[in-house]
């Protein structure tokens, strides 16, 4: 698999307590990527964060939230990126989701090929 040096960051945040069709929303997400052949996917599980209600969810033991902050980030290229956006309005519940340009120095055992910044 490759994706393009100019590439697409899709950044999609939510709570770990949504729900897929009785998974978790972080794991459907990551089987719908892979299922669609996307570079791949991470998943970031935040210790703090509030969203749209202002709600703060914590790990703290005092604030015994349990719907912590989950980000999902994929990279690949911007068509990729866009035929996957539409399946994703459909598992989502709500959230936050966002794109962002961004070139891809290294993927897997690709040599980047390119020339990086030196230290000064």
């Amino acid at each position: 698999m490759h994706i393009p040096r100019e590439a697409v960051l899709l950044r999609i945040f939510f709570g770990e307590d949504d729900m897929f069709h009785h998974t978790p929303l972080a794991e459907a997400i990551v089987l719908k990527a892979r299922e669609m052949h996307l570079g791949g996917a991470t998943v970031l599980r935040g210790h703090i964060g509030f969203g749209h209600s202002s709600r703060i969810h914590t790990s703290k033991i005092l604030r015994l939230s349990e719907d912590l902050p989950v980000i999902v980030e994929i990279v690949d290229a911007a068509e990729k990126i866009a035929a996957f956006l539409p399946v994703l309005d459909g598992m989502m519940p709500g959230g936050l989701i966002t794109t962002e340009k961004v070139q891809v120095l290294q993927y897997g055992n690709e040599p980047g090929g390119l020339a990086l910044p030196r230290a000064s």
